[in-house]
């Protein structure tokens, strides 16, 4: 189906306000496979160095061809030039829509024998939508995740924006977020399935990450069957599928969301690693059957150029503000955008500039930008220090962050602090960061839900003064 395209907008004013809901482990709230894109992103910019040596052909990996109307959505403007030894760098800041999905025989109307398969199609639902941001000029790498549940107009039916993939493909899930995100543009996709996420861990010779606790879970319908224990090891494909896809714990789908995280960024900076180039075959094999992206050869070089030269510090994971509106009598569970922090965020982190003369403090809460100790801090303590977490608050108090509490210890032991800005403000954080003399800012999503900052404690924090 031709997909029309549309002028670039910014955010309605009349984006539908958050709900006040409640935040229930039983919300809804589905984001799917967090880790899908940017683990997939992250291994094309490690195979692409190799890549150069055998082709710099136009669209190595695309299984779909675009109409001229659908390719004209994404920005046609080149994104690499030549400045060392003839290696593609990048010249400009490039936005990728990454689109990740689970297709099953029944999705597709295919006779399975006996329970439901997993299909290597990029047709269904986009179970995660990221949109990443590559800024050589700030040298950051930002990712905002968009919850399939978000409430979106899609040729002028409110729906959930992951049916925008299952009806237009690329194109249409391209410009529904265009238009969701303040007519931010889009310059390439890249659609991803689980499957390949599974054979691309194993190619790369699998990952190593901490399991936060012991995860046992088995659904016959699927052939699903979780059996991991807790603590850190090396997980294999299949492993590391049941790590992501587990979600049967008292956090539902939000402790989902944190596993994802932690073996997202393990995977990246795995992928990163000079030994990954002798994998290349492999990964390879994997990429040319299982991904369907616009990126081209020379961009995917330029990704890895890029990508090689970041920090922990330089890679920022947010989510799309927002809130739930499932309050037990709603027939649909949406997750409703809130259309002012979406302004203040893009204008942040992605520079699109907000509607009307506005600047993104103006358009925040005034906790978020104005006074960093009214911020809401979560402190969790991952130390061998009983207590730590009751003596930073007392410590905290004292210097005037009134607005500080205790949660559950973490099961991670963490050598070195971590401050987890889960909301975006890293201007809070940095200040935070000052006032404890110590801690890695870290921009994501894993924090505690209703904070604005967790402080994570490690090792190298004491209660002493």
């Amino acid at each position: 189906m031709p997909v029309k395209t549309t002028p670039r907008k910014r955010a309605s004013q009349s984006s539908p306000k958050s709900a006040k809901a409640k935040k229930t482990a039983q919300s809804k709230w589905r984001w799917g496979f967090l880790a899908l894109g940017l683990t997939a992103l992250a291994l094309l910019s490690a195979a692409g160095g190799a890549l150069l040596a055998f082709s710099l052909s136009s669209a190595p990996l695309g299984q779909t061809k675009l109409s001229p109307e659908e390719a004209a959505v994404f920005e046609q403007e080149s994104a690499v030039s030549y400045k060392s030894l003839n290696i593609p760098e990048l010249s400009r800041p490039v936005n990728i829509l990454i689109l990740g999905t689970k297709v099953l025989t029944a999705d597709l109307g295919i006779e399975s024998p006996g329970y439901q398969a997993l299909v290597n199609s990029h047709k269904g639902l986009s179970d995660t939508i990221l949109l990443v941001r590559l800024d050589p000029g700030q040298k950051k790498l930002t990712a905002l995740s968009i919850p399939r549940d978000t409430q979106v107009e899609i040729e002028g039916k409110i729906t959930k924006i992951n049916e925008a993939n299952f009806q237009g493909g690329p194109a249409l899930a391209a410009t529904t977020v265009e238009n969701l995100l303040g007519g931010v543009a889009i310059d390439r996709y890249l659609r991803v399935n689980v499957q390949a996420v599974e054979k691309l861990i194993d190619a790369l010779g699998g990952v190593s990450v901490y399991v936060p606790k012991d995860l046992k879970y088995q659904d016959d319908s699927q052939h699903l069957y979780i059996n991991l224990k807790q603590g850190q090891q090396r997980l294999n494909g299949d492993q590391a599928l049941q790590l992501l896809r587990y979600r049967k714990d008292n956090l539902g789908d939000i402790g989902r969301i944190q596993r994802q995280q932690l073996v997202m960024r393990a995977l990246i900076e795995q992928a990163l690693k000079p030994q990954t180039l002798l994998r290349i075959p492999q990964i390879l094999s994997v990429l040319q059957t299982h991904l369907d992206t616009n990126l081209s050869m020379e961009e995917l070089v330029a990704i890895a150029g890029f990508a090689a030269q970041q920090n922990r510090s330089d890679v920022q994971m947010l989510m799309l503000p927002g809130d739930f509106n499932s309050d037990g009598r709603a027939q649909i569970s949406y997750w409703l955008p809130d259309g002012n922090k979406i302004n203040a965020l893009m204008e942040q982190y992605f520079a699109v500039a907000p509607a009307g003369n506005w600047t993104a403090a103006e358009l925040a809460e005034p906790e978020d930008f104005n006074d960093p100790y009214r911020l809401r801090i979560a402190i969790q303590n991952n130390s061998s220090t009983e207590g730590a977490a009751t003596a930073l608050q007392r410590r905290l108090a004292q210097a005037g962050y009134n607005r500080a509490y205790v949660i559950e210890d973490g099961a991670e032991p963490l050598a070195k602090t971590r401050i987890i800005v889960q909301k975006g403000d890293n201007q809070g954080a940095a200040q935070l960061r000052r006032d404890l003399g110590l801690g890695e800012i870290l921009v994501q999503s894993t924090g505690h839900l209703v904070s604005d900052i967790t402080v994570q404690i490690g090792a190298d924090w004491s209660p002493s003064p």
